[in-house]
């Protein structure tokens, strides 16, 4: 099939990369012409395992190609992916500038009757929305609006397309139904369970996935916090709670709070909507709550925890120490630092006089547009030599495989605070470490 993608950011370049290497042809549209002359070039502007391999496949068979130009692209596919960004607004609504616009643009290029499918995230409505816009600048043609909710996580975009779950369809035309089934087919032989249903639905679907799997990350995380407090084992409930079939194990392990492009806009945006339909959802306004609440919290832990390490007894114990930051994207395997631990966490201990160096193997330029006055370390060596603490942030296999008895006689202190539970409790202490985790007990050297 031939298909126009509207945007080449994260969730546009993964599609429409992907569509192409399961036979379809492609042409990705983004009015960034730098961008698209990179693009072409086979430069990828994003840190995602395996998309540069599937795109410089794609292009080579030529069922992907890139252009500024929208009009034209519309005019020559069936089929219109919406894939702009919706990026949270000041008042925490998503905000659905780019894909109107995006819409009335495909409709005053449109020559003929198209199908329009919205891959962004919107709120529940949006898709009818866009059906108006389409109706109203587009002249006698007729427009199909579907609703195809992307369910791609950072870092496993690739696989998380090639093999999903589910494929979420919302639509309300047979004539639509039947040309997704089309687009999907090369997944049938997976038995890929397909669910086709109205566009608010599948608009919800995706919220709700987002919100309740925040939720899980927030819960494990305040579990993590009472354990502290009474001296349970993290490591040892996520077990004993994640082998119960009705709870399952993904999503419970503590860390440093929910982080990147989804889950902080999304849990937001849908209180907003849900307070506006005056059905307000309570345990997902908690779970926002919480999330900001444990990185602040944490960042009073780091404090306490170095303080007492060192002896420190000042009221301003973090006044001219270096504390190494260890991982600044929001998770392992992506360049992505919006929302994430590093942008709260770093900036709360420069407040408090300390010296900060980062450093992450992907997102280290991203970072500095964030935090200016972060110092970037072109490896973990670098970043941990004659560092009073060392606090581990993201969970990249790098970080996870430090060898932290040769680390021991580069810092200044062996402190190491692990915000991801990376290491072994006990070998750090006999590694000579003061050392704190979430939800297990605090070590000190033996």
């Amino acid at each position: 099939m031939k298909i126009a993608m509207i945007g080449t950011g994260y969730v546009g370049l993964v599609t429409g990369a992907c569509l192409a290497k399961i036979g379809h042809r492609v042409t990705c549209v983004d009015q960034d012409s730098s961008k698209v002359r990179a693009l072409r070039r086979g430069n990828i502007p994003i840190y995602e395992p395996g998309l540069e391999t599937v795109v410089e496949q794609a292009v080579a068979k030529k069922k992907l190609t890139f252009t500024t130009d929208l009009a034209k692209a519309v005019k020559a596919n069936d089929i219109v992916f919406i894939a702009v960004g919706t990026p949270q607004a000041s008042d925490g609504r998503s905000d659905l500038r780019d894909v109107e616009a995006a819409a009335k643009q495909i409709a005053k290029a449109a020559n003929k009757s198209k199908i329009v499918v919205v891959k962004s995230t919107v709120p529940a409505g949006t898709c009818k929305r866009v059906g108006r816009i389409l109706g109203k600048h587009g002249g006698e043609h007729t427009f199909d609006v579907v609703s195809n909710p992307e369910f791609l996580r950072e870092g496993d975009a690739v696989n998380d397309f090639l093999d999903p779950d589910r494929i979420v369809i919302g639509t309300a035309t047979e004539r639509a139904a039947n040309a997704m089934r089309k687009l999907y087919a090369p997944f049938e032989p997976q038995d890929v369970p397909l669910v086709l249903t109205s566009l608010e639905t599948s608009e919800l679907i995706k919220y709700s996935a987002n919100a309740f799997l925040a939720t899980k990350v927030a819960f494990i995380n305040e579990m993590a916090n009472l354990c502290d407090a009474t001296g349970a084992d993290i490591e040892a409930l996520s077990r004993g709670i994640g082998l119960d079939n009705r709870i399952g194990r993904a999503f419970l392990k503590p860390g440093p709070g929910y982080g990147g492009s989804c889950f902080p806009k999304d849990t937001l945006a849908l209180t907003v909507q849900a307070q506006e339909a005056d059905c307000p959802v309570r345990i997902v306004e908690s779970v926002v709550d919480s999330n900001s609440f444990h990185i602040r919290r944490l960042g009073r832990r780091i404090t306490d925890f170095c303080a007492a390490s060192w002896g420190e007894t000042s009221n301003v114990p973090l006044v001219g120490k270096r504390i190494a930051i260890l991982g600044l994207a929001f998770k392992a395997n992506t360049d992505d630092v919006r929302s994430a631990a590093s942008t709260v966490i770093a900036p709360l201990l420069s407040k408090q006089g300390a010296e900060i160096v980062g450093y992450d193997p992907a997102a280290d330029k991203a970072i500095t547009e964030l935090i200016p006055t972060l110092e970037r370390a072109k490896s973990i060596e670098e970043a941990i030599k004659g560092a009073d603490a060392a606090i581990v942030l993201t969970e990249w296999a790098e970080i996870g495989a430090i060898d932290w008895p040769t680390m021991h006689d580069l810092m200044r202190q062996p402190v190491v605070v692990d915000l991801r539970n990376l290491y072994n409790t006990v070998k750090m202490a006999q590694n000579g470490f003061y050392y704190l985790s979430l939800g297990r007990p605090h070590i000190a050297p033996v």
